[in-house]
This record gives C-alpha cells, structure tokens and sequence, in this order.
C-alpha cells in the first residue's frame, strides 16, 4: 500500500504541474493589458511601467514561468492585485464554503439517489424505473445555470420555502446544494439499480431468499453491502465533480466559495488568485480520488493495489 500511495502521489504532483502550467499560460494569452485594468484607461505610461515591474508583467513569458514555479515551491502564489493580500490565503478562506456546498450536494444524492435506485431494482420496467431513467437523461442534459433559476423562482419567489441567495442560515445551503446535486441523483440512482439488479441473479441472493429471508433485508443489507464498493468509489468521485461543479451554482446562488472568487478574478484578470484556486480545486480533486482508492481496498480485502 505505501508503494502504491507513493505512485499515486507522483502523479499528483505531475497533475498539478500541468493544472499550474496551463492556467498561467491560459490567463497571459488572453487579449488585454492586466496594467490598464487594474489603473484604468487614464493611467499614465510611467504608472503602466510601474505596475507592470510590481507584478513582474515586464519579463519575458518563459521568464515569468520560471518565477512563478519558484514561488509555488515555496508556497508563494503571489498577490492578489485587487484584494490586496495573499492569493493562496484568500482562496483557502473561501474553501470551506465550497466544500460545504459540495457536501451537502453528496448528501442529498446519496440521500434520495441510493433508496430510489433500490427501488427501481425491485420493480424494474416499471412507472417509477422508467421516470427515474428518463429524468437521468434530462438532468445531465440541463444546463444547471439555468436549472438553479428555474429553482429560485419556484422556491425562493413564488413558493418562498427557502431564501434565493446565501444568508448564513443551514437553509440557505438547500437549495445550492439540491441545484448541484439533482443531475447526479438520477444518476446514482441508475448505478445503484444496475449493481442491484446484477446482485439480485447471484446465488447468495435466491438462497437468502429460499431461507425466508424479508426482501427489504435481502436489499438493502445483502444486496446494499456487495454494490458498496463501486458506489464509494463513485461517489468520491462525484464529491470531486461539486466541487469542480460549484462554480457556475456559486455565482447563481452569490455562495461565497472558490466558484464566485475565481470568476471575480478571471473577470478581473487576477492571475494570481485564478491559479490559486484552480491549484486549490485540482489538489481537492486529487486527494479525493486518493481517499477513494484507500477505501475502496478496505472495502474489499480481495483486492489489492497489486492485482486491483
């Protein structure tokens, strides 16, 4: 195992060599002078050069790589230019939000998506197996800028449940939270119904069932325990999606996490705070599918990282 997470660490480093190199080249090939932005259009040649020299925008490219991985070595992201204090320390401010956000999102769809794909698996190619499936395809389909509207307006304007923007309250998470979870529901729901319904033809199942076993233990306690294992490794992964996700739900919802941040900076071309969060969020994800793999072994004792 201590290979194995050794390996799996190497690559997370490679990973986020990319992720850093990528978005430091993205955000300086965009048309516009960062300069003008942050002095505005009446800014003198002198101040332009000024900023410029400050922020190291006068070097060559390759020679503003070169700094900028000697910075991430040594845990320096640079400054926020309009927030005026450390990219890195502004974003991990924001990231308990996002990863709030994210969990109450995994909640909800193991919530409801688990019990519904059981049920679908004990009535398959019925009503509610076929409304499941079909409402599957149309979450995914949904855009979820606009599915996050259509819920504000039912259920913060006309129903007025819940409140239409973050107030600080655990019901001002819900309905972020259920906008984010709501295309992965069906979808969970699909993957449980399947493993269930592999599960359910074994013959540990029919002999349980021969014994007089009730069908809900034969389900949820048999059935449930065999298709854990690539239901935690999905939903570990899908924990990596909300909060990759979260980006588009925080500006709809105004939630104050990394999504909202990040777009702020990119509109304002902040270069330092849009690779600090895109570092911050690929680490995230990284570490996640990490856990992922140490469960999924402990899981199942068959496997190991040799033979998994």
């Amino acid at each position: 195992m201590g290979v194995f997470v050794a390996k799996r660490l190497g690559q997370a480093v490679v990973v986020a060599w990319g992720a850093l190199t990528l978005v430091f080249i993205i955000v300086r090939v965009v048309p516009g002078d960062p300069a003008k932005l942050i002095l505005g259009p009446d800014a003198s040649a002198d101040q332009l050069k000024h900023v410029r020299t400050d922020f190291g925008l006068d070097h060559p490219l390759w020679r503003q790589y070169v700094d900028h991985l000697a910075g991430v070595l040594h845990g320096d992201l640079g400054d926020s230019w309009r927030l005026g204090g450390s990219a890195l320390g502004d974003t991990l401010e924001r990231f308990p939000a996002t990863l709030t956000l994210s969990l109450v999102a995994l909640v909800l769809t193991i919530v409801i998506g688990f019990p519904l794909g059981m049920l679908c698996a004990r009535r398959p190619g019925k009503v509610l197996d076929l409304l499941v499936s079909t409402g599957s395809l149309v979450g995914q389909a949904v855009p979820s800028f606009w599915l996050g509207i259509v819920l504000v307006l039912l259920f913060a304007r006309e129903l007025g449940w819940l409140p239409a923007t973050a107030d600080g309250s655990f019901a001002g998470v819900l309905l972020p939270g259920f906008t984010l979870a709501l295309p992965f529901i069906g979808w969970l729901a699909r993957l449980v119904r399947n493993g269930a319904l592999e599960e359910g033809a074994k013959d540990y199942v029919r002999t349980a069932r021969a014994k007089g076993v009730p069908e809900g233990l034969v389900q949820y306690v048999h059935v449930g325990r065999n298709i854990a294992v690539p239901v935690v490794t999905v939903l570990g992964l899908l924990m990596g999606n909300f909060i990759a996700n979260a980006v588009i739900i925080e500006v709809v919802f105004s939630w104050p996490g990394i999504g909202s941040l990040m777009v702020d900076a990119i509109t304002n071309r902040d270069y330092a705070v849009v690779e600090a969060a895109v570092l911050t969020m690929t680490l995230a994800y990284i570490v996640l599918n990490l856990l992922v793999d140490v469960v999924y072994f402990a899981l199942d004792p068959r496997l190991t990282p040799e033979n998994a």
